[in-house]
């Protein structure tokens, strides 16, 4: 008779077909349900933050909804900050954990409820006779809402007898959201005459966009005003034409690129947060350019922001292709006066910087050259994000993964690149991580190692210390002393777990990546990237916080 384990991992795998996990005793009933009972494929990871992690990347690089799983108590502790990364991004994801037993918490149990609550995660727990119906409510929520489920059998429960699994219904999604009342219509009418009346538009689009299918409406929008576009970090690839693309706003962007959209009199914002990075902290724009931003925000985000609408990008893009048709708009003709290849183009630099170390841009130059052009880059967060964005293009934008960001934190790549490589079975995963976040997650090496095998990179810039707090608080005065790392061999660490480690001093080093992209993905290991760069070179995303907040 199939028990409530059985109900919850049944009922899952309908939905999702990867789960990522650490065993223990509450889910090994639900693990050998999943083995045992469905079709869904389980990814053993090394730490309970690496389980959400990789189901967090196998989403955000294009694999769907999928699973994490961990026990109770300390297991469920440890994914916390993977959660709190997941909600902060909008990332939806389904966490099965154990719980304490219906008869009440023993010495070693938590409130796992109000844990998740305080990061942003609603729980989910089943019952002997709902256990089904509950597991299809929690992936529900989780996709309508677009954010991380807990979903949790409490101890006692698990392994009860519950009856035959039943049918439950698909999740019903919401619909679009579409151009709603007069105000709104209105404001989509007067936003098309103010772009055909535009002598130099800008449409930038962001992950917002990516998610809502919006890139034909959004390159039939741009041919029809003539304008430039962009995107956010997060965005890239929404635009069909890349040859009046400058590239990544913000902090990322090449110096050129950004002196045009500044010079933009009307620019319209499509499905972005418009943080402080993607602003340039209020940089981005110059203060006479109309900037009108569409989301589904309840409000603008950003107080250079004089005209929102809320709505769905595509929705909004394609009636603003229409209206502009209707009335004979023509498009402004500015993006064919504009080199947009010149303005794209960053900055390059010398092999070695004055201290005697690798140029960090001269390394992200050279590694561009050589990686495979079928590429997936997850990045860790740190202060070398800049290296990898700046240098590294991608194709799309669930071909970048940038988990950390979201919240301000470290210690979240290695365990990506498990969810990337299931999510992109033939594609190269490459990893991008500083020399801090990379021993926080040491033991997901041998994850990435594992499931990626001969179709991942790991690259580790090795400079010795936290480079993002000594370019902030060290340039302050002060002590540096705490901000530093002993050089640490990883090289040879992944060599131990079965990987080709690399200790990278000078470009011709990086031979080794080339000879490696020419082998056969079967013939050949991990490869991870030692590059023991010089902390001197500061990322221009970083010059402008040390701008702010100096």
């Amino acid at each position: 008779m199939p028990t409530v384990s059985a109900h919850v991992a049944i009922t899952l795998a309908r939905h999702i077909r990867e789960v990522f996990g650490v065993m223990g005793n509450g889910n090994a009933y639900f693990l050998d349900a999943l083995e045992r009972e469905t079709d869904a494929t389980y990814t053993a990871v090394r730490h309970e933050a690496g389980a959400v992690i990789a189901a967090d990347a196998y989403h955000r690089t294009g694999g769907g909804l999928g699973a994490a799983t961990a026990t109770y108590g300390a297991g469920f502790t440890n994914t916390l900050t993977a959660l709190a990364e997941a909600v902060q991004a909008h990332v939806p994801l389904v966490l099965v954990v154990g719980d304490e037993p219906t008869s009440g918490p023993r010495p070693w149990d938590v409130d796992q409820i109000a844990l998740a609550s305080a990061v942003g995660a609603r729980t989910y727990t089943v019952g002997r006779t709902d256990a089904a119906a509950t597991t299809a409510i929690a992936i529900e929520h989780a996709l309508s809402y677009r954010v991380p489920t807990v979903l949790a059998i409490p101890y006692d429960v698990a392994r009860l007898e519950a009856g035959p699994v039943p049918a439950t219904p698909a999740p019903a999604l919401p619909p679009a959201h579409g151009i709603e009342g007069e105000f709104a219509a209105h404001a989509v009418r007067e936003l098309a005459g103010a772009l055909a009346l535009a002598e130099r538009p800008v449409l930038i689009a962001g992950r917002g966009a990516w998610l809502s299918g919006a890139g034909e409406a959004l390159g039939a929008l741009a041919d029809a005003t003539g304008a430039l576009t962009a995107t956010t970090a997060l965005g890239r690839g929404v635009f069909p034409d890349d040859r009046f693309d400058l590239g990544v706003t913000g902090g990322f962007g090449a110096e050129g690129a950004m002196a045009l959209v500044r010079s933009a009199d009307v620019a319209v914002v499509f499905g972005a947060s418009l943080n402080q990075f993607t602003m340039r902290f209020g940089e981005l724009f110059d203060p006479r350019t109309r900037v009108v931003q569409v989301d589904l925000a309840p409000a603008a985000t950003h107080p250079h922001v004089g005209g929102f609408i809320r709505a769905d990008a595509a929705v909004v893009a394609q009636e603003l292709v229409q209206e502009l048709r209707r009335t004979g708009a023509s498009a402004s003709g500015w993006r064919e006066t504009v080199d947009v290849a010149a303005a794209r183009r960053q900055d390059g630099a010398a092999e070695f910087a004055p201290d005697g170390r690798l140029d960090p841009r001269a390394a992200a130059i050279r590694i561009a050259e050589l990686l495979p052009e079928d590429r997936v880059v997850v990045s860790d967060g740190g202060h070398f994000i800049g290296w990898a964005n700046m240098y590294w293009p991608v194709a799309a934008s669930d071909r970048m993964a940038m988990i950390g960001t979201a919240y301000q934190s470290i210690g979240l790549g290695m365990a990506s690149v498990p969810g990337a490589a299931r999510a992109r079975r033939d594609a190269t995963i490459v990893l991008t991580t500083g020399d801090g976040g990379a021993l926080m997650a040491l033991a997901d090496l041998e994850s990435a190692v594992r499931v990626a095998a001969g179709r991942g990179i790991g690259v580790v810039w090795n400079d010795a210390a936290y480079g993002a707090e000594v370019n902030l608080y060290g340039l302050k005065g002060l002590a540096t002393e705490p901000m530093l790392i002993p050089e640490v061999d990883f090289a040879g660490l992944a060599t131990a777990v079965g990987a080709e480690g690399v200790v990278v001093r000078r470009l011709d080093d990086l031979g080794v990546l080339r000879d490696w992209a020419g082998r056969p993905a079967s013939e050949r290991p991990f490869l991870l990237l030692d590059l023991r760069i010089s902390g001197s070179v500061i990322a221009p995303y970083q010059q402008e916080v040390i701008r702010v907040n100096s």
